[in-house]
């Protein structure tokens, strides 16, 4: 009996002595718990107070982006492990509190305006909760749009003092114009992809954003630091491949530009080479960089900026350097559909990657030498904030040099439904160039393509065939293929339009030398019309 009273009593002490060791809201692991499990839209909750809660630091709001919930800031990234943000603002004495958006549903992305009317209301449910206390936010890719709605457009600024967006798109990325371009319409439909969050981030829709909210009297009365990456993600990822694709247009993190990710009175930290656009949201990456800005809420003096000219700036022309050929469709069942594409410079590298809505696809790529490739292992891009394609399957074949000629993809679906998008992207020496603006009224809405000589001496027969769709996808009109010669540049006007709003543009420039080969060059992106 005695044996039994002692062992009782060591146990005790031990439970005791486990409990005294472990901080208030800690795992005797020493990790934070989880805020909350559920994930509810319009659900907002606090992390545990810390320990060594620092009553001068205001509490940090953490929003966060596409497809994202609330546990983006302390549970799983897509590629690099546990988010450990929610620990180290616990560390350095902060009060943190999670909010859960549209996204949060499970059921698609929601446009920034959807998001931000949601947020406004919990901003001030939050403020209330400290006593009026202005709160700072942190912010991850489409939270960037997505919090500004809120702050300017729903008038919550009031109860934010400071915003730091870590790799928002704040003018759109290209790879929302490809999801909604001519030749993805097949995938995106089958996908699901085609919500309102992926639609608002396309270029010329993020034009029309940027101009109601820069010169709404409220885009002031908040301070705004900015964030980005330029780390495409690991190898053969649909992160590292959406990285290839927006290379064409710059520096990027695999999902935003570097140029995208900076608004005009807003003052940007650091552009890290190192992050990509799942890292970058990780507190061990950014947060020591980011936390001296968190410690007061205070708004200093915004300089008065004339943000209108440098929207006219960016609006009148948007300028991109092409080398791709992209093609996408219907897939017919247990039928070999095949697709080419022609390089024409030596020993240039190139990436061909083919997103299929099914796993059952053989894929086989052929060289003009008739050599037959396999490709990468499959790679499955699961709902998460870093893919525009969430749910494909992809498989991808890179060649550092690739041969002149015609290539050929053969696919073959064991689905009864599929689709394709197949992209093929090489660094040439002539790429085309197309120049249109974000936002502009129909009168003026039109662009131009700028198309390098090479030194050839026999000018090339050129077709440019053009697809104008609306929001539904629906073409608007094919316009009539218009021939010049090799030497000359192009100006194009798009066709009428019914109403005001985005409409996507694909173009196929197709070059016919005198030789009689072919080469096809597809440039791809949105506009804003007003009529």
């Amino acid at each position: 009996m005695k044996s039994n009273v002692i062992n009782y009593v060591f146990f005790l002490i031990l439970i005791v002595t486990l409990l005294i060791m472990v901080k208030p809201g800690m795992t005797s692991a020493g990790k934070l718990k989880p805020p909350a499990e559920t994930f509810s839209p319009g659900d907002w909750f606090l992390g545990s107070t810390p320990p060594n809660h620092d009553v001068n630091k205001p509490p940090l709001v953490f929003v966060q982006g596409k497809n994202g919930n609330a546990s983006s800031w302390y549970g799983e990234t897509g590629y690099h492990g546990i988010n450990d943000m929610y620990t180290k603002a616990y560390e350095a004495g902060y009060q943190t509190v999670f909010v859960q958006l549209h996204d949060s549903a499970g059921n698609g992305s929601a446009s920034q305006y959807a998001n931000g009317r949601l947020l406004a209301s919990m901003l001030e449910d939050i403020s209330n909760h400290f006593n009026g206390e202005k709160v700072n936010i942190i912010a991850h890719s489409k939270g960037g749009p997505d919090t500004q709605a809120a702050l300017v457009h729903y008038g919550a600024y009031q109860y934010v003092g400071r915003v730091i967006t870590l790799a928002s798109p704040h003018h759109g990325s290209n790879l929302a114009d490809l999801a909604y371009s001519w030749y993805a319409g097949w995938l995106g439909s089958l996908l699901g992809q085609k919500d309102e969050g992926t639609y608002s981030l396309q270029v010329g829709k993020m034009a029309e954003f940027r101009s109601a909210i820069d010169n709404h009297m409220n885009s002031r009365k908040n301070m705004y630091f900015t964030v980005a990456g330029m780390n495409k993600g690991p190898a053969l990822t649909a992160l590292s491949l959406g990285g290839e694709y927006l290379s064409a247009y710059g520096d990027n993190d695999g999902l935003v530009n570097v140029w995208s990710s900076k608004i005009p009175y807003g003052k940007h930290l650091f552009t890290d080479p190192s992050l990509d656009h799942d890292n970058i949201r990780m507190g061990s990456s950014v947060f020591s960089r980011i936390e001296p800005y968190l410690r007061s809420a205070t708004v200093a003096l915004v300089p008065n900026m004339d943000i209108q000219s440098k929207l006219q700036a960016e609006d009148n022309i948007i300028t991109s350097a092409l080398s791709q050929t992209v093609h996408g469709g219907y897939l017919q069942q247990n039928v070999w559909n095949e697709q080419s594409f022609r390089v024409d410079d030596e020993a240039v590298p190139g990436t061909i990657a083919i997103y299929t809505a099914s796993k059952d696809v053989q894929i086989e790529v052929v060289s003009p030498s008739n050599k037959r490739y396999s490709l990468s292992p499959v790679t499955y891009a699961e709902q998460n904030e870093t893919s525009f394609f969430n749910g494909a399957t992809i498989q991808t074949l890179y060649k550092s040099k690739m041969e002149i000629g015609t290539w050929k993809v053969r696919m073959k679906t064991k689905a009864l439904n599929d689709a394709y998008l197949l992209l093929a992207q090489f660094d040439e020496l002539d790429p085309v160039t197309l120049s249109m603006p974000g936002r502009v009224k129909q009168k003026d809405a039109g662009f131009s393509i700028k198309k390098p000589l090479k030194g050839k001496k026999e000018p090339a027969l050129t077709t440019f065939k053009v697809h104008l769709m609306d929001e539904s996808g629906k073409e608007i009109s094919a316009a009539t293929p218009i021939h010049i010669k090799d030497n000359e540049n192009f100006s194009g006007t798009l066709p009428q339009v019914p109403r005001t709003g985005v409409y996507n543009v694909t173009i196929d420039v197709k070059e016919k030398n005198a030789n009689g080969t072919e080469r096809i060059r597809t440039l791809i992106r949105s506009v804003y019309i007003e009529k």
